[in-house]
Parts: structure tokens; sequence; C-alpha cells
């Protein structure tokens, strides 16, 4: 029972994120739109706001083969490094996380039926077992999708070319490293108008949050 639990809190989870992404895809933010509207972008010389809707638009079509390769082609021109993602990444996030939800909700009602049918007759019984397999692997999918999507609800792409990284959350503060445009990175904490980021190298610093594009749309933003 705890572990089903576990998976009815990740499903919950999956279900917060594809809200939040279905708010986004109102037509303004479709997956279509937001591709265009990044392409606009990477032929007018802007690879930190193409890169961000090419992200968003992943987010909505993970996967979509045109959105994937231009935004590997805005990254690389722009000299970015990428971080490749492995074959069980690539499988788990081809479902959107609102199909991914709904996935791990019928996981969790075809486990809770086998579960509760335990009486039943016995040629009916591999009918059953199946039932409860297929929802175990539903459910798996989903909490998998959720953790592979939570790290990237705190992602951002920096949109101006050498945005200074500062040792502290103030205007004048001294400056630790430089960021390319396009590059992403993640959000650890934020104060006023700064944000505390980590770039894939590990290295932090407070960063103007002006400078940034989240690639999760914030509610209400």
């Amino acid at each position: 029972m705890r572990a089903l639990r576990i998976a009815m809190l990740l499903v919950g989870l999956a279900l917060c994120g594809g809200q939040t992404l279905a708010q986004a895809s109102q037509p303004r933010y479709s997956a279509d739109g937001l591709y265009n509207l990044a392409n606009s972008y990477a032929r007018a010389g802007k690879p930190g706001l193409a890169v961000l809707n090419y992200e968003r638009a992943a987010l909505l079509a993970p996967d979509d083969a045109d959105i994937n390769a231009n935004l590997e082609h805005v990254r690389a021109s722009a000299h970015v490094a990428t971080e490749p993602r492995n074959r069980f990444a690539r499988i788990v996030q081809a479902a959107s996380p609102t199909l991914a939800a709904w996935a791990g909700v019928v996981g969790i009602i075809l486990v809770g039926l086998g579960l509760l049918a335990r009486r039943i007759a016995r040629r009916f019984q591999w009918m059953r077992i199946g039932g409860v397999l297929v929802g175990a692997v539903l459910i798996v999918l989903t909490a998998s999708n959720a953790m592979l999507l939570w790290p990237r609800m705190h992602q951002a792409v920096v949109l101006v070319d050498q945005t200074p990284a500062r040792v502290s959350p103030v205007p004048m503060g001294d400056t630790s490293f430089m960021l390319p445009e396009a590059e992403t990175v993640t959000i650890t904490a934020e104060h006023e108008e700064f944000a505390l980021i980590r770039t894939r190298s590990g290295l932090s610093g407070w960063v103007a949050r002006a400078n940034l594009g989240a690639v999760v749309p914030q509610t209400g933003g």
C-alpha cells in the first residue's frame, strides 16, 4: 500500500506538470505556434529566444523530429553544448506529461481492480495478473516521466549574451563568470530580482532574472 501511495503522489506531480503545460498550450502556446516563433527568432539572430521557444515546443511535442533538429542546430550555431539524453529518457519522454499522467491513472485503476479481485474465478486469474502487471508498468512509466520532467521545470535559457553570474544577488556584485546566450541552466534559488543558477558544468552564480527565460512558463506570467 505504501508503494501505491508513492505512485499516486508521483502521478499527482505529473498531473500538475501536465496542467501547467496545458495552460501553456493555448493557441498562443501550441507546439506549432512555439516552433514557428522559435524559427522566427532563429532567423532574426536571437538564439536565446529561439532555444527557449524550441524547448517549450519540445515539452508539448517531445518526439517531434523537426523541433529537436532545429533546437540542436541553433545550439550548435551558438556554440552551446548540449546534454544528450539516453535511450531510456527518450522513450519515457516520448509521451507528453499529460498523456503520461493519464497513463498513470489508468495504471493505478488496473492495479487497484486487480488487488480487489483476489477472489475472482480461477479461470480469470490470468486476466487479473495481466491487468496488475500492465498497471504496474504504466505507473512506473508515469513516475519516470514525472522524475524526468521535474528538473526541466527548474530550467531556464540565457537570453542575453555575456550575462554576468555574480557572487551575490546585487547589481554591483562581483562577477564570477559569464554566460553565453542560449545556454540552458538550472535555477536553484531566487532572491528578489536575481536567481541562483547552476550550469551543466557545475558552476553557480546569481543572475538577473530579466536575462533568463523559464522553460516552463510561470502561471500568470
